[in-house]
């Protein structure tokens, strides 16, 4: 999605304001490039949007006609029971018949193939689940971008982190009734916005340092979607500060389907303010451009 630059803020600037006018521009590119990169991962051949099936494993080994093979969960990890004929391929291996693929760690994946589809094998919220992932999936083969809002170099805020003296442990929901997500949380990320000083729960973020926001406020469920966003902040600086970018307030992926897991935001994390920023409500949900 490319965002057309409307005028709405001319009347900050003059023709003589170029340097204003390129920062702008890069800015809007920044943003764009970010955008771009986000729907790519999204609807890449086997990103969250090929996912066909979502599948809670259990001691009794059950199959599904989106995967091959019969699936079981035991206390030596997840197993898989391939018939004749029937394989995958992991790391370059071939597996067939009986293949034990270990304990899954909380929030780790593999992937093993299966002609053009991937089989995800993972853990969530304590529990073993079977996620294929098919790139005809129809979900995907028909996006075309996700709405948002322009850009606007009034919603990037400087505010600063409030570490706890230790790491403390955050339970949230998520997406998928029944299970529940555990997160440390290294502390709180203070702000003003419309007059008002508001601290947000923060997570461990994608990056060393960096930190993760999830949260809601008076668009959710109105314009942006009503379950969470999320924002990534770069790690502070020596003094603390960080750059809260609600440009880049996006969506999960439990946003686009019902088979993603994602966290709820934490107690707390709902800002009494409307946030005009960032992505909106997916096509795919009813949203609009």
């Amino acid at each position: 999605m490319t965002v057309q630059d409307t005028g709405r803020h001319t009347d900050r600037h003059t023709a003589q304001d170029t340097d204003q006018d390129f920062d702008r521009k890069s800015f809007v590119a920044a943003w764009e490039r970010w955008h771009r990169q986000k729907e790519e991962a999204l609807s890449a051949p086997h990103g969250f949007l090929a996912i066909t099936s979502l599948h809670r494993l259990s001691a009794r080994p059950a199959r599904f006609e989106d995967a091959p093979g019969a699936w079981s969960s035991t206390d030596e990890g997840v197993v898989v029971d391939l018939a004749e004929g029937e394989e995958l391929t992991l790391d370059g291996q071939v597996l067939r018949g009986r293949h034990d693929f270990g304990v899954i760690a909380e929030r780790d994946s593999l992937y093993p193939a299966a002609g053009d589809a991937v089989v995800e094998i993972a853990k969530r919220g304590g529990q073993d689940i079977l996620r294929p992932r098919h790139p005809g999936n129809g979900l995907r083969t028909s996006f075309t971008h996700t709405p948002a809002y322009e850009p606007d170099p009034r919603w990037v805020l400087t505010g600063r982190f409030l570490a706890f003296e230790e790491p403390r442990p955050v339970t949230v929901g998520a997406a998928v009734p029944g299970l529940e997500h555990v997160y440390d949380s290294p502390g709180q990320v203070e702000f003003t916005l419309d007059g008002g000083v508001h601290r947000l729960t923060a997570f461990n973020g994608r990056t060393p340092g960096s930190l993760l926001v999830l949260f809601t406020d008076r668009t959710s469920g109105v314009t942006t979607y009503a379950a969470s966003r999320s924002l990534q902040i770069p790690a502070p600086d020596a003094d603390g500060r960080v750059t809260v970018d609600f440009n880049r307030a996006g969506n999960l992926p439990c946003a686009y389907t019902d088979l993603a897991t994602c966290p709820l935001p934490p107690a707390g994390n709902r800002l009494p303010v409307a946030v005009e920023a960032g992505e909106r409500i997916p096509l795919e949900r009813g949203g609009s451009d």
